[in-house]
């Protein structure tokens, strides 16, 4: 008899699911690659996320108690109100990554207790107005259309000049359309990032943003980012940066112990992270800056350190800090931190990761290390309320400077905190 068919039958059933697999595998293996060099990605968490919820049960606990926790936590810091310096300071604030804003679109923004309207025209040019139509109310930002270098209401379609926010036109009325106005924002596009002018005393632009080069001739390119709400001042954001003491209390502990820094455990005993760091502010006429140089290394054993980084950040008026990261392990890279107070004590934290294309596997990691040590400043700022005068003690002298140096972004008209409460109905 003759067993030939058989045979090559045996040895296709044996040879087809390796070969799926190997397929299936070179696949998932491009997949991977993929997404490492070329996917910016994402990490996100708010108020309301927290680490110690782990199933569903608690998710829609959490959901329904979310005012309630939010409204208690405030409640608890009123008795420091006299305390709180401005919740808005003077200076240029991001309200919107470019990316989020294509041709021939319109965003409503609310922040820093205004409500914008943001469009972009068709080739490009972005403006920010006022965002609700002085003639009967209503929001421009939510339904308007683009026309041209106009904005249209979506109420009764009259129609507003971007580059000034005067209106163009009432479809049904001879009056002369002109006379009417919204109040138009100074902004700048900027570094992948929209930012406004913020002034209490109405005043002109003071200072202008820095053009990163590399980030506008794509020399470096966007790997990700990282996105946060954080319920405290803005001022206790960048007062971390001067403040030398909090970097070994809660940045110590080795990453992988989570966003629960501790001593306890293996991995806390065997690895700690080590910093240096200066804070300086920059004088006349470049008060509006200050400068943070942070030196890192992992020490896993006495004797054995590992991933030195060599950090240096410039904060750019009260919301806007650009970080340099070296690393002999790392490479290059650079960070953009923007803060906007998007109520008296409600922050909007973004970062944004630059690097070359190569490192993207690289940043990826650190953007997952950052969030960690980002979310535990978070653990603290969530709950802390705000000292005018705390009690300092000599090495807490960066602080006293941090503070004389930020003081300049507020004036005489900035509105209080119970000023910015009241207007915004709490």
């Amino acid at each position: 008899m003759n067993f030939t068919g058989a045979s090559t039958l045996d040895q296709w059933y044996l040879i087809v699911p390796n070969y799926f697999f190997m397929v299936i595998t070179i696949l998932m293996t491009i997949i991977i690659l993929h997404w490492l060099f070329f996917i910016p990605c994402s990490w996100r968490k708010d108020i309301n996320h927290s680490s110690h919820i782990l199933n569903a049960a608690h998710l829609i606990k959490l959901k329904s108690d979310k005012q309630a926790s939010v409204n208690r936590l405030r409640r608890s810091r009123l008795t420091g109100l006299k305390e709180l310096p401005p919740p808005f300071p003077n200076g240029w604030f991001s309200i919107l990554e470019s990316s989020l804003l294509k041709p021939q679109n319109v965003k409503y923004v609310s922040c820093l207790g205004e409500h914008f309207l943001v469009f972009r025209t068709k080739d490009g040019q972005v403006n920010v107005l006022d965002a609700y139509c002085p003639h009967l109310g209503a929001n421009i930002g939510i339904g308007g259309q683009v026309k041209g270098d106009n904005i249209e209401c979506p109420f009764h379609q009259w129609t507003f000049r971007g580059s000034d926010g005067t209106c163009m036109n009432i479809p049904y009325s001879l009056t002369d359309a002109k006379s009417t106005k919204v109040r138009r924002w100074m902004c700048r596009e900027t570094n992948d990032n929209i930012f406004v002018w913020y002034h209490s005393e109405s005043e002109k632009i003071q200072w202008e943003l820095p053009v990163i080069t590399a980030i506008e001739n794509k020399e470096i390119v966007f790997h990700g980012r990282n996105e946060f709400f954080v319920s405290c001042h803005i001022q206790d954001i960048p007062e971390n940066g001067a403040d030398m003491a909090h970097f070994s209390a809660v940045h110590r502990a080795c990453l992988l112990t989570g966003m629960e820094y501790s001593d306890q455990g293996i991995l806390a005993k065997y690895g700690k992270h080590h910093w240096q760091s200066v804070w300086n502010a920059t004088a006349l006429p470049i008060s509006h800056l200050a400068e943070l140089h942070l030196k890192h290394y992992f020490q896993l054993i006495p004797k054995c350190r590992l991933f030195h980084i060599d950090v240096k950040a410039t904060q750019i008026g009260p919301a806007y800090v650009h970080l340099r990261l070296k690393s002999s392990m790392f490479g290059s890279m650079e960070i953009l931190q923007t803060v906007t107070p998007v109520e008296p004590l409600m922050q909007h934290v973004v970062h944004r990761f630059y690097a070359h294309k190569a490192l993207g596997p690289l940043v990826k990691i650190m953007i997952l290390a950052e969030s960690i040590m980002f979310e535990r400043d978070i653990a603290v700022w969530n709950y802390k309320t705000f000292w005018r005068k705390p009690q300092l003690v000599k090495e807490d002298t960066s602080i006293k400077k941090f503070r004389k140096w930020f003081s300049q972004f507020y004036t005489e008209n900035s509105k209080s905190f119970a000023e910015a409460c009241a207007t915004m109905n709490w």
